[in-house]
């Protein structure tokens, strides 16, 4: 049981403080609510943008990274669809510094020329080796788009086109942090070695002055419901092997169904004793590799089969034996034996995480986020809800033909 106290400032910051005395250190974790799907379609990849351009110094503090260090301290950060995260992790008596950092930059980020820069160079490299130098590394690229026709899921993290970061203009960035790198925009975590009481203290102390943006944030169009199967094929790649991903239509991070998706992907991957391993790559040997995953989105995400083909597989002929293993499973799913010991592995890796102070901080800003932070303490109990009755209803409606987008990933003959 994971204890915390939660607190919203006047400005509009919410705080969460979660004492941990195992410790000597304490992660300052701040969420902001704004990830890709936030961003304008024609003005893609701004939300990674950001997470470079905070590192590039605020207005009273020219290196970040020097004060974190010279604390004895690290710091990251990472983006996705749906916020944007930065923690710090330092020896607890130098939390201030922590504070410090992080209030200096929610306030007043240092915005010029020089630094957008630097920074938006490095995010076109980036988004280069990502997706034009790295092989199968433009497939999300096609697969977004061809899985959602509305939701702004349809683009990656990075942006769907390189000409949206390189024409950039300053008054646009400045405009999306005044809009989004606020406090009332914001959940601020705190675990380590430190009391609630003081936690909360120091909080008021570095963040209570910055006003809030009080923006009011534009409605994500929802993605209608699928009815007719999508395909695509895209030939002449520079890959060793042909790929095949399919792609289905998922519930939401907090519903019901995520659960019972999750399982079904262990079940089906996890391992080298999972179906997909023992039937297609020990046993039929038709593929390389083949895996099936979620994207666990906050809102209705992805079932991913994807898998690369052995040499001399026909593509058909490789998906045919996906839709075999996917008819199997759908008429056959598990013993309760089988399930039991899936739900127990995943219980170990729950339990496991809340172990980490920097984990829990990172938890606490998330299930925040999520609308119910108490799902910290009950994510167990929402997997051990999952029943083989579930999972059989679940898997014939979730991997209905008509559900399906289907990418074929085809090698330069």
């Amino acid at each position: 049981m994971i204890e915390y106290t939660r607190h919203i400032l006047d400005n509009g910051l919410t705080v969460i403080c979660n004492t941990d005395t195992s410790t000597p250190f304490v992660s300052v974790n701040i969420l902001y609510k704004v990830g890709a799907r936030d961003e304008d379609p024609n003005r893609t990849g701004f939300a990674h943008l950001f997470e470079h351009l905070m590192f590039g110094g605020s207005r009273h503090i020219a290196d970040y990274d020097y004060h974190v260090q010279k604390a004895g301290g690290d710091s990251n950060a990472f983006t996705n669809n749906d916020y944007t995260n930065y923690y710090i992790t330092i020896p607890a008596p130098n939390i201030e510094t922590a504070l410090w950092l992080e209030s200096d930059r929610m306030l007043a980020l240092d915005f010029s020329q020089k630094s957008l820069d630097v920074q938006r160079n490095v995010v076109i490299e980036e988004f280069k080796q990502r997706y034009f130098n790295n092989p199968y590394g433009d497939i999300w690229l096609k697969l977004r788009p061809l899985a959602y026709k509305v939701h702004p899921y349809q683009w990656p993290t990075i942006g769907k086109n390189i000409d949206h970061i390189a024409g950039a203009s300053l008054e646009e960035v400045e405009d999306f942090f005044h809009r989004f790198y606020a406090p009332d925009n914001a959940i601020l975590s705190i675990s380590g070695n430190i009391t609630d009481e003081k936690a909360l203290e120091l909080v008021k102390k570095w963040f209570g002055d910055i006003p809030p943006a009080n923006y009011q944030r534009k409605a994500i169009p929802a993605e209608p419901k699928q009815t007719e199967e999508r395909r695509l094929v895209c030939e002449h790649n520079k890959v060793p092997a042909d790929a095949i991903y399919k792609v289905y239509h998922m519930g939401d991070r907090a519903s019901d169904e995520f659960y019972t998706c999750d399982t079904i992907s262990d079940i089906l991957s996890n391992g080298q004793s999972s179906r997909l391993y023992i039937n297609l790559i020990k046993n039929g040997k038709l593929f390389s590799e083949v895996d099936a995953y979620i994207t666990g989105d906050m809102d209705p995400g992805l079932f991913i089969f994807s898998g690369k083909l052995s040499e001399g597989v026909a593509i058909e002929e490789a998906e045919a034996a996906i839709q075999n293993e996917i008819n199997h499973f759908i008429e056959d799913p598990i013993s309760e034996r089988e399930l039991q010991k899936v739900i127990n592995k995943t219980d170990a890796r729950i339990s496991y995480s809340e172990i980490n102070y920097q984990g829990k901080s990172a938890n606490l800003a998330f299930f925040e986020y999520l609308g119910n932070i108490d799902l910290i303490n009950s994510e167990s109990a929402r997997y051990a809800q999952v029943s083989l009755d579930s999972i059989k209803r679940t898997a014939r409606e979730l991997f209905a033909p008509e559900n399906c987008s289907t990418l074929w990933y085809l090698k330069d003959k």
